[in-house]
């Protein structure tokens, strides 16, 4: 593994491009987001999804999820935002709120775990954003963490668990922290909670009330 230190608020041209050359290559980066470090690799190709399931360790049929620079990047690349993923995007992007939207042919299976949903979310770090902007295309962002382990904020950690795995390491210190992003269904006429998490659910039920 190699470990580059980026800044986390004006992350450096060249640190981004020596990543988005790996990623483009089917490699896979560690990288901090607005939570906990994630495993970004191209979710468009089979055999980089591939290589990040067998760095964790983990099973094929748990879905991956995408972060990308901005709305407009996940309406190209998935399609069109349905009126309530809208609304709630327009309140908690850039942030932890990761939205469950219809896969498109053009995501492998593989990424949502053979579903035919896809969860994906704007972060709130400009590492993470400015990645997907230069790669020009969305990325995953699972946790980088063997599977079973805990996921850490701390780079040390991500060192010492991925060491074999993973290409690059960007290194903008400790993230936040704190619980994963929340995850909302958005597929279906109403909202529907998957898994809590930083943004509390009662806030987003405010939220598409009040809408």
């Amino acid at each position: 593994m190699r470990r580059v230190a980026i800044d986390a608020r004006q992350p450096a041209a060249a640190a981004l491009a020596e990543a988005v050359a790996i990623l483009q290559a089917g490699g896979v980066v560690a990288m901090p987001t607005d939570t906990l470090y994630g495993l970004a690799a191209d979710p468009f190709s089979s055999g980089a999804v591939a290589r990040v399931f067998a760095v964790k360790g983990r099973s094929t049929d748990r879905a991956m999820p995408l972060v990308a620079a901005d709305v407009d990047q996940v309406v190209n690349q998935l399609g069109p935002l349905s009126e309530l993923a809208q609304r709630l995007a327009s309140k908690y992007w850039p942030g932890p709120l990761t939205l469950l939207v219809a896969r498109p042919s053009s995501i492998p299976a593989d990424v949502a775990g053979g579903r035919t949903e896809i969860g994906v979310r704007v972060p709130a770090h400009a590492v993470t954003r400015e990645l997907c902007r230069v790669s020009g295309r969305l990325l995953t962002a699972t946790s980088a963490n063997l599977s079973g382990a805990p996921p850490s904020n701390d780079p040390d950690d991500i060192e010492r668990a991925l060491r074999t795995g993973v290409d690059l390491l960007l290194d903008a210190g400790r993230t936040p922290g704190g619980p994963p992003s929340t995850i909302v269904d958005v597929t279906g006429r109403e909202v529907r909670l998957v898994r809590a998490g930083a943004i509390a659910w009662e806030d987003v039920q405010t939220c598409m009330q009040r809408a």
